[in-house]
């Protein structure tokens, strides 16, 4: 039986009569997103449908899932909301802290001997507030997520971007911040501006090495990666249906590669099966009941156009494998142009490692497909030329792959088994690689291809692909190696060629796990202790952020003028930064130390106008704070695309920077800002980031008529004396300037619990 599956039933039983109200409200057939959504909402539907893109919403999910490096953050500011148990079903899975280093038994034990502290803290908060805990090794939260929680029809947020997993099993998922968390987890609703629609009409059927990471891949290249902001992403049509469960969560996957709210496919046959797979015979009952509320209705899957604001058509009978990269997930590929764009923008050919799974792609159908492949070369006598890695999703899939053969045959190839665990796919990986940062390329089965995510190398050309391509290409060691026409030479020196891998989507004698690896918490968490050391460097209880004092900001210093892209990643990196997430002061060092400088050409480094002097990004504005001065960071497009990591809003607001001031944003960075108090301000002309000089002082003016769709003036005061005025677009609803005014969120709900 499922867990929690009396408030499983409930959604559905309560899903009719909302379903009918909001088709009377809209006057007009729906969507299964909209069906979603307004069944949802906080509050009753209203007497009139919500603007897309317009109205911010409340809405009230099903359940919440924290990963490890998130958790420690959401945890800290759950404490201080003053509440005994979270007010829906949660759940922490620490998978983000194991670093990939020799192999999986070793990794796991170095991993729970050296974050201890941390998953004890973890382990204990989890009791005292009824979360379920998954313990290290368990699995990456998305798999377990989805082989466990997720639901057809219900809505759950996640201290990851990559909660969009559970889009696969038809559930509306979305990435957020630790701070949305705990919102919810006490009870309170968790705002989102409505989103638009873009639809995906998926026919035909996919064939040879074609597989579901292709569709998002193309999908990816045609939207970019900013394409999907503010929208939800719903694909539909038989293409669709005859996808596999696990292959449609890895679409939604990486949509947040595109930038979608979430991604999500309608109920049909194969989460049917995937359910009743994974022991939830009764969640697929209590479906199939009210099986058309989990689909759009048919006016729509006939005339599509009509119900959503974007509608993109892709034949899967024609879909070509792709490789995506470098440096951005968005660069799009077919492989049968991917050898030329080799040649031309002169990459490392040689591919010097091969690494499959992670969140995105580690189900069993991935690793049959991989493993055929993998049995391939046994059987023709080809060997690895490049080192190959294998992470599996989650421990249930470990054990039903080892049992049925699958990671046999990936060691026999010469394939190193790593723990279940992110490791490589968030830079917790200890390369073995000899030499230094020269330009080298590997290919992932991974979701992001950020420059140093995975290594730390700048130079590492990281490349994105299916498992079944990334393992054929660890055979070839080329980039240029394409398996569909080209042939390889084996050890007797005869040629050959792969056939195109085949896979079962389930396993035939079923899943199989003796430990899932889940630990039930405590029936009544009031007596327990969560102790967190004083002078400990992995655990800090926070205190809160100071309220706005009333005034405009004036005199405040340019701290950094962002160029080009500038993820989450570069504004808190991952990797070794990781085992501080629970430490504010300490993670704050690494504050902006991947970002270009437009003004100087070391990356994280920028000038302190206090001494003329360069430094890092960090040291120079705890010097400002030092002395009361605080801050303004200027960013390009797209400011802080790819992880939903908080602490990227967090570190700058802890060390006194004041604002950020883009092109545009991310939506997670964007609302994680207004969260921590800070101000995200967006150009209200584009080209007025040509008037930003390095040594401006900076005004803040309007902010004592701070209001909803209200511009506010920022002057740049010039070290020669002029000065440049411009306006600044925001999108502060009345309760975000609330936040601000507040200093936090978590301040104002800390103020409402106390009233």
């Amino acid at each position: 039986m499922a867990f929690d599956i009396d408030m499983i039933r409930r959604v559905y039983e309560e899903l009719p009569a909302k379903v009918a109200k909001a088709r009377e409200v809209l006057g007009r057939p729906l969507t299964m997103t909209e069906k979603n959504l307004y069944s949802h909402l906080f509050d009753a539907i209203p007497d009139s449908p919500h603007a897309r893109s317009v109205d911010y919403v409340d809405f009230a999910p099903d359940r919440v899932a924290m990963q490890d490096a998130t958790a420690q953050m959401a945890v800290m500011q759950f404490m201080q909301a003053g509440r005994p148990k979270t007010a829906v079903p949660s759940t922490i899975h620490c998978d983000h802290l194991i670093q990939a280093e020799t192999g999986a038994d070793d990794d796991l034990a170095k991993a729970i001997d050296v974050n201890r502290e941390v998953y004890d803290f973890l382990a204990s908060a989890s009791n005292k507030y009824g979360i379920g805990f998954w313990k290290a090794g368990a699995g990456i939260i998305h798999q377990v997520v989805l082989e466990n929680y997720a639901f057809p029809g219900g809505m759950m947020i996640g201290t990851d971007s990559h909660t969009v997993n559970a889009g696969g099993l038809g559930m509306i998922a979305v990435g957020v911040g630790g701070a949305d968390a705990v919102d919810v987890m006490a009870g309170m609703p968790w705002e989102l501006k409505f989103p638009k629609l873009i639809g995906i009409h998926l026919t035909g059927e996919l064939n040879g090495w074609a597989s579901a990471k292709d569709v998002i891949l193309k999908v990816a290249g045609i939207l970019t990666v900013k394409g999907g902001t503010g929208a939800i992403v719903e694909y539909f049509g038989d293409g669709a249906d005859g996808l596999s469960c696990t292959g449609k969560g890895t679409i939604c996957n990486m949509g947040a590669e595109i930038g979608a709210t979430t991604s999500v496919f309608q109920y049909g046959d194969a989460m049917e099966r995937y359910l009743r797979a994974t022991d939830r015979p009764d969640v697929a009952d209590a479906a199939n009941a009210v099986r058309d509320h989990l689909r759009s209705d048919k006016e729509v899957q006939d005339d599509p156009g009509k119900y959503y604001d974007e509608v993109i058509e892709i034949d899967l009978s024609t879909l070509e494998p792709h490789i995506n990269g470098p440096f951005t997930p968005d660069r799009a590929f077919p492989i049968s142009e991917f050898a030329d764009a080799v040649l031309v923008n002169e990459w490392p050919r040689q591919m010097e490692v091969g690494l499959i799974g992670s969140c995105t792609n580690s189900s069993y159908e991935d690793m049959d497909r991989a493993a055929s492949v993998a049995k391939q070369a046994v059987a023709k006598k080809l060997k690895a030329r490049a080192e190959f890695t294998v992470t599996p999703g989650s421990e249930q899939v470990r054990y039903t792959v080892e049992r049925d053969g699958q990671l046999k045959a990936f060691e026999d190839m010469g394939g190193v088994v790593l723990a279940n665990a992110c490791g490589p796919c968030i830079g917790q990986w200890a390369r073995h690689r000899k030499g230094g940062e020269e330009p080298n390329s590997i290919v992932t089965s991974f979701n992001r291809n950020f420059a140093k995510r995975n290594d730390g190398n700048p130079k590492t050309h990281a490349f994105v692909a299916s498992p079944e391509l990334v393992t054929a290409l660890v055979l070839g060691g080329d980039l240029m190696f394409n398996p569909l026409t080209d042939d390889l030479i084996n050890e007797d020196g005869e040629k050959v060629r792969l056939d195109p891998p085949v896979g079962d989507e389930l396993p035939g004698k079923g899943f199989d796990c003796k430990d899932p690896g889940y630990v039930e918490p405590a029936a009544d968490g009031t007596n327990v202790e969560i102790a967190v050391a004083p002078d400990s460097k992995r655990l800090q209880l926070l205190a809160g952020f100071t309220p706005w004092d009333g005034a405009d900001l004036i005199g405040l210093k340019l701290l950094l003028k962002v160029q080009g892209k500038c993820t989450t990643d570069h504004i808190s990196m991952a990797g070794p930064w990781l085992k501080f997430r629970g430490h504010l002061d300490n993670i704050a060092d690494n504050t902006l130390m991947g970002a270009t400088n437009a003004f100087y050409e070391e990356p994280g480094q920028t000038k302190n106008q206090l001494t003329g002097e360069y430094g890092k990004v960090s040291d120079v504005q705890r010097a400002y704070k030092a002395e009361g001065i605080g801050s303004v960071v200027v960013g390009d497009e797209n400011y802080g695309e790819g992880s939903s990591r908080e602490h990227a809003a967090m570190q700058p607001r802890h060390l006194g920077i004041r604002a950020v001031l883009v092109k545009s944003f991310a939506r997670i960075h964007e609302t994680n800002l207004k969260k921590q108090g800070m101000l995200g301000l967006t150009f209200a002309d584009p080209a007025d980031y040509d008037k930003i000089q390095e040594d401006d002082t900076i005004d803040i003016i309007g902010l004592t008529e701070f209001a909803p769709g209200k511009q506010l003036t920022l002057v740049f005061n010039h070290a020669d004396g002029s000065s440049d005025e411009i306006k600044t677009n925001h999108t502060y609803n009345e309760t975000q300037i609330e936040w601000f005014k507040a200093g936090s969120a978590l301040n104002l709900l800390k103020a409402q619990a106390n009233a």
